[in-house]
């Protein structure tokens, strides 16, 4: 026995002894050995060297900051202005807040729950935001598995017309789909803004899961089918784990892009009950375009939880970015 094959059997003993079984155990067994190849590639330990010398220049750092600085400097300001007093905001820049310092609540309470009613459409977004996140990347997760992995007449064809949609614009489509939407009987109801924000989803979703899934090794999946794996079990035991940070990626460019949104929103989610943080926004800005104290207050509380959602899946989204674009 060559000292590849016993190294190769030790992996598979290890896995069995970590409880793994059946499909699962042969693949930890091959996803070991080719990670164990893949990291002992000296084109990709050279190519990994040289990004982290590059990145460890001191005026790639320099740049960085300064970027970084520029970058939050409106935020910043936004967030000064939103706890000003209203007198000090319509007289005087934010930037005199650092000589003189003053706080207050009040623009956060008028917002929130004054005429304005900022807790309710909240409240909205939240409800629009995360059906329209789900539904496509549960759609696309199927299709680009069919597309990757089953055989079938006109596959790439049918895959190429997938990709093509992505060109189509979407206003093309507003008024067509408004007029279905009535004649379904689901207008002024959540339905239509889940299902715009679905439909506009699907070409890129599907896209770049595809392209995902076919980064992954074939040995795996046809381990998988020599252990008796079906297409179930392989999607949901070998390639759903593997395709997290792909998942994580697109889930949160379509949660920034759902809950920015305001064209579909506008057109589609407009109604008392069913309109969301940006649509709200919008109305103060027409309606109350002098009143900047609710405005900064208002578009402050409209980032908050893009910015939890990115920072908290920040290492996901890298991780998704990256996948994929070096071979080793």
């Amino acid at each position: 026995m060559s000292t590849t094959d016993r190294s190769r059997g030790a992996r598979v003993s290890d896995a069995a002894g970590a409880g793994v079984t059946g499909p699962a155990g042969t693949l930890a067994a091959e996803g070991a050995e080719n990670a164990d190849d893949r990291v002992g590639t000296p084109v990709r330990r050279s190519r990994a060297a040289t990004f982290r010398k590059s990145m460890s220049n001191p005026w790639a750092s320099l740049i960085a900051i300064v970027i970084a600085v520029l970058w939050t400097i409106p935020t910043a300001g936004l967030l000064i202005s939103s706890i000003r007093p209203e007198f000090s905001v319509k007289n005087t820049g934010w930037w005199t807040w650092f000589t003189n310092p003053e706080f207050t609540a009040n623009n956060y309470n008028l917002v929130l729950y004054g005429s304005e009613g900022f807790a309710t459409v909240f409240i909205n977004t939240i409800v629009i935001t995360l059906p329209a996140v789900v539904i496509p990347i549960t759609l696309a997760l199927l299709a680009a598995y069919a597309f990757a992995w089953i055989e079938f007449p006109g596959r790439d064809w049918i895959f190429v017309g997938v990709f093509a949609l992505q060109i189509v614009p979407i206003q093309i489509a507003l008024i067509p789909l408004l007029t279905d939407y009535v004649n379904w009987g689901i207008a002024g109801s959540f339905w239509p803004v889940w299902l715009s924000h679905s439909i506009f989803a699907l070409p890129l979703a599907v896209f770049l899961l595809h392209n995902f899934m076919k980064d992954i090794p074939r040995s795996l999946i046809e381990a998988a089918m020599v252990d008796g794996a079906g297409h179930v079990k392989i999607f949901f035991q070998v390639l759903l784990p593997v395709l997290t940070p792909a998942i994580a990626a697109f889930a949160v460019f379509q949660f920034l892009w759902v809950w920015n949104d305001l064209l579909v929103a506008l057109i589609f989610g407009s109604a008392q009950n069913t309109a969301p943080l940006t649509v709200r926004l919008a109305n103060i800005v027409g309606t109350r375009g002098s009143e900047w104290h609710l405005l900064t207050a208002g578009a402050f509380i409209s980032m908050i939880v893009p910015l939890v959602v990115f920072i908290a899946l920040q290492r996901f989204f890298v991780r998704g970015l990256l996948a994929g674009s070096v071979k080793g």
